[in-house]
């Protein structure tokens, strides 16, 4: 070896040598969170996500203007050519990626869950890790990688969130499906979400979110790194009925019945295949753990090709049906026309191919020419003939082709715009002109809005009606509280605060919620039998104007003078177009802003005043101004007075704050569960009562420096702007149609 070459190749050992002591050293010196030393420390970041500054096209940036300039024909033909061209990198199954498109597209949506709206399409998560490396998602970093070309082409005028679900569009198109349409409007997020997954600490693990045989609310899937369940059953207990059960839990927090999850389990096992090609040894670190070389991807196969006939995801081998490209009912037909016994894959995963060597060698191998396979099922599969409920369902579809068509459009286009929001947020020139119930329709306004005067007299008409200012707050608070960003779900749009199932929640005290209706409908009768030149007014926009106009009274007793912006224009829905049972899923069990706590929140009382605020999209300053000043209002269910740390209750000032940070109080734990008391320092008099969600204002340093600044000298003028100023976004939040 010359001295030239010695010395560089010298130089390149002290240089990889160096970088791994620097890589020691970083570790050493990461910065840690307030979590890692102190566990239960509140953890205020989902408060803080998804700020505008985290997105490379900047606050202004509008998508749907953007997405109007793309011809969805010609997208969908560069899609479409992209999943016949096949690449050396990572062939497709039969030339064709379809089946992938598909799963890629399901994975992304099916994370959604009803409970707390978390998981769906919308924003495109499944490119973030935890998402992008949980075990379920194996391989779909190829999809996107194969994707690119196309993302690369169309820019900000197609999120990759849309482009996910378009994919598995075409991809069915492409295969002989005709699919019911398809909306775009998902807007890409630019970091991932602060989601609670279960707290099991290990992938794959299920050891805790059961409790006394229930899985855990909010949760979706069975374990932990799954979208749903695992394939072999239960831990893997090969037990069609055991796995059956779990289908229908896990689906059914996806807004699923019997029928669409059949339709949906079969349709999608109708194409493609699965891969278990060799043992899991061979298969290296996901995304997440993978090494800087390899770019964002994961999962690098050390076994035969690596890809191809010999790759690995989930362990599974084989293909549901001889026609893995092309659509067809034979998924059904093979399930009910033989048995099925269990047969062990080239990785060791349990599956299932027909007794009797039935249908042997009539599947096509997806790469090697010449070569011919059996077809499988995997023990979720048969969950569909042995469950009593799937096999109704499942035995109609094969005996009815074309319902069975019908079926897994409609639940298809369900799973994959489920979290999309209102329609008035789809775009595109696909959308069906069909309304589904599931996506929670209101009527569109067909009279003449009311103007300025219009607004002044109805104002006065609600203050004069002997309702009081708690109960207009309260029932505005009522209504326009439910929205949750994370599905653009509830909202005051629609008046269904007095329809079935929201008019009985717990929250909104029945009997007291029924009489404020009754008062405001009157007022809402009245002005529309009398008004001129077809003017209206809803229910729900009088609902929040009560609310409104009672602010601005609680504001005016401060000795401030403020006019809220109120912009009529929601409408009134009716029972029939709501779904009971699924917006069953939306009653809150905890809203600390009405100071209401039941035994069946699934999580703390402080951690439930994060959740709600998280949905509310609200900042931290805003929920802090919100909640002390719906204090000082009163606003309370059943009745409560704890936290109400004021003498002037009704009227809206910094109060709450002033006497939360007062040193002349002493506060300690009393006798009742949950419950504290202020004690005079002096006296030993109890002066207050409140909650953990009360105190946490003053106990977490970062609340507590928010509270200071309202509590200090002119703090009672911020605090009461942003009161004022969260209140209306609140109001406005489900305003698609405006904003």
């Amino acid at each position: 070896m010359n001295r030239e070459l010695k010395s560089i190749l010298t130089l390149v050992i002290l240089a990889v040598s160096g970088l791994s002591s620097m890589n020691v050293a970083a570790a050493d010196t990461k910065a840690r969170s307030n979590q890692f030393w102190w566990p239960d420390q509140l953890n205020l970041t989902p408060l803080r996500a998804h700020r505008a500054d985290s997105s490379p096209y900047g606050e202004d940036f509008d998508y749907s203007a953007a997405f109007s300039q793309v011809d969805l024909t010609e997208l969908k033909a560069d899609v479409e050519r992209t999943l016949k061209q096949s690449q050396d990198w990572w062939p497709a199954d039969w030339g064709h990626y379809g089946g992938l498109m598909i799963r890629m597209a399901w994975h992304s949506a099916g994370t959604y869950r009803i409970h707390d709206g978390r998981g769906g399409a919308d924003g495109g998560q499944l490119r973030f890790n935890p998402l992008n490396s949980w075990p379920d998602n194996a391989n779909l970093d190829k999809a996107r990688r194969l994707m690119w070309p196309v993302k690369q082409k169309y820019g900000n005028r197609v999120s990759w969130a849309d482009l996910m679900i378009l994919a598995g569009n075409v991809s069915l198109e492409s295969m002989g499906f005709q699919t019911l349409g398809f909306a775009g409007g998902r807007i890409d997020d630019w970091e991932a979400d602060l989601v609670y997954w279960g707290s099991e600490t290990q992938l794959l693990a299920n050891d805790k979110r059961y409790h006394k045989g229930k899985l855990e609310k909010p949760l979706g899937a069975v374990q932990m790194g799954l979208i749903y369940v695992n394939p072999e059953g239960p831990n893997a207990n090969h037990d069609p009925l055991s796995a059956a059960a779990d289908i229908r839990e896990s689906f059914g927090r996806m807004a699923m019945n019997d029928a669409e999850i059949v339709a949906l389990i079969a349709g999608g096992h109708t194409l493609g295949k699965a891969h278990g090609a060799h043992k899991s040894n061979c298969v290296g670190a996901e995304p997440a753990a993978a090494y800087l070389e390899e770019q964002d991807l994961g999962w690098k196969n050390k076994c035969g090709k690596g890809n191809a006939e010999d790759t690995v995801t989930s362990g599974l081998e084989g293909a549901w049906t001889a026609t893995p490209t092309t659509w067809s009912h034979l998924y059904l037909d093979n399930l009910f026309r033989f048995d099925w016994v269990q047969q062990k894959s080239p990785a060791g995963a349990t599956q299932w191919i027909p007794a009797d060597n039935a249908l042997q060698d009539s599947v096509p191998d997806a790469h090697v020419e010449g070569q011919w396979n059996t077809p499988i099922m995997f023990t979720t599969d048969l969950a569909l003939k042995f469950d009593p409920g799937f096999r109704e369902a499942a035995e109609q579809f094969w005996k009815n082709p074309e319902a069975f068509n019908a079926a897994f459009a409609r639940a298809w286009f369900k799973l994959t715009h489920r979290d999309l929001g209102p329609r008035s947020r789809y775009l595109g020139s696909e959308v069906p002109d069909e309304i589904f119930i599931w996506q929670d329709p209101v009527p569109a306004v067909n009279h003449k809005l009311v103007g300025k005067r219009d607004i002044q007299r109805l104002k006065q008409q609600i203050l004069n009606s002997g309702l009081t200012l708690t109960e207009l707050i309260t029932t505005a608070w009522a209504s326009a509280s439910t929205y949750r960003a994370t599905d653009m779900r509830g909202g005051a749009n629609g008046a269904r605060l007095r329809l079935q199932p929201q008019a009985t929640w717990a929250v909104n005290e029945p009997a007291i919620l029924s009489r404020v209706l009754g008062e405001i409908i009157k007022i809402q009768t009245q002005y529309n039998n009398s008004a001129s030149r077809g003017k209206q007014i809803s229910l729900a926009d009088l609902i929040v104007l009560g609310g409104t106009a009672a602010v601005e009274q609680a504001v005016q007793s401060a000795g401030y003078d403020i006019d809220m912006l109120f912009t009529p224009g929601r409408s009134d829905a009716n029972q029939a177009m709501t779904d009971v049972a699924s917006f069953a899923a939306l009653e809150p069990h905890a809203d600390a802003f009405r100071n209401y706590y039941s035994p069946e929140a699934y999580a703390t009382p402080i951690d439930m005043l994060i959740e709600k605020a998280d949905f509310l999209t609200l900042s931290v300053p805003e929920m802090t101004a919100l909640l002390g000043g719906m204090r000082t209002l009163g606003i309370s269910t059943g009745g409560s007075t704890h936290g109400q740390l004021t003498q002037e209750v009704g009227t809206l000032s910094n109060d709450f704050f002033v006497n939360l940070l007062d040193m002349n109080t002493q506060w300690s734990k009393s006798n009742a569960i949950g419950i504290y008391e202020g004690k005079d320092r002096a006296s030993g008099s109890v002066k207050w009562t409140a909650t953990p969600v009360d105190l946490i204002f003053g106990s977490n340093s970062e609340l507590r420096a928010i509270a200071q600044a309202y509590a200090a000298e002119g703090g009672e003028a911020l605090m009461i702007e942003d009161f004022v100023q969260a209140w209306s976004k609140v109001m406005m939040l489900d305003r698609f149609d405006i904003n």
